[in-house]
């Protein structure tokens, strides 16, 4: 893969958030607080699996980190930048530039080729030029595996495929942090171990942070560390745990 992207916005870790919460209808009788207190730091290359049952907390904690949300109170950095204090154009601008998304359901834009949905998301930055773009997502089409497919309309591609040109699609600005949400829920068992196993690969070749989101006890044993939240807080951390 290549490094032709952006720099990360600042040193130290990837992830750090200090005494983070998060309430929805703050100040009405129906207030509820989702996080509470959460304290987490996520280092450069490090590979984590997030677990918890159904209405724990683990969406808000991961569209917190994406920076799609606003904690409540607390502090969140990413890649050295504090977020808590700047404006939307320039939390747009950090998340465009270091994070990358995947999710369970790929969000591809189906009429468009597996290479011009990877070039997605480059057109809004003005350093690539549209050759640069093209070299760019035909080198991440071929990372991914998907070389003879590359000119095809996603629409007509597998699961597994479709799951791959998501992936690829995250990559495009070369993000520091990756976070993919139940990236492998809707797929079989081959075409999960693969995407899984794509990451992986992503995580060792570039250094990228990952934190992957899985109901799936045996993937979250094959990352390096588990993060358990229950009742909005994170209640173990370390290697392999479930």
């Amino acid at each position: 893969m290549g490094n032709s992207a952006q720099p990360e916005a600042g040193g130290g870790p990837v992830v750090d958030m200090r005494g983070v919460h998060k309430a929805y209808s703050v100040g009405l009788p129906n207030e509820t607080e989702v996080l509470h207190g959460i304290d987490l730091v996520l280092q450069r290359g490090d590979f984590c699996a997030v677990m918890g049952p159904s209405g724990s907390g683990k969406s808000t904690l991961l569209n917190l980190i994406g920076l799609l949300d606003h904690p409540t109170s607390g502090t969140i950095a990413i890649c050295g930048q504090e977020t808590t204090t700047i404006d939307d154009a320039a939390l747009t601008r950090l998340r465009g530039q270091s994070i990358g998304f995947v999710f369970q359901y790929h969000h591809l834009l189906t009429a468009f080729t597996a290479l011009e949905n990877v070039m997605m998301p480059m057109l809004g930055n003005t350093e690539f030029a549209d050759t640069a773009m093209v070299s760019r997502a035909a080198a991440l089409i071929d990372t991914v595996g998907l070389t003879p497919w590359r000119d095809q309309p996603v629409g007509q591609l597998s699961g597994g495929q479709e799951q791959r040109v998501a992936v690829a699609r995250a990559l495009a600005m070369n993000p520091a942090l990756l976070l993919a949400d139940e990236p492998t829920g809707n797929l079989d068992t081959i075409s999960a171990d693969a995407v899984f196993a794509l990451l992986r690969q992503v995580n060792s070749d570039e250094g990228t942070t990952i934190l992957f989101v899985t109901h799936n006890p045996l993937l979250a044993a094959r990352c390096d560390r588990t993060i358990d939240v229950v009742d909005g807080r994170i209640v173990t951390r370390g290697p392999g745990a479930s």
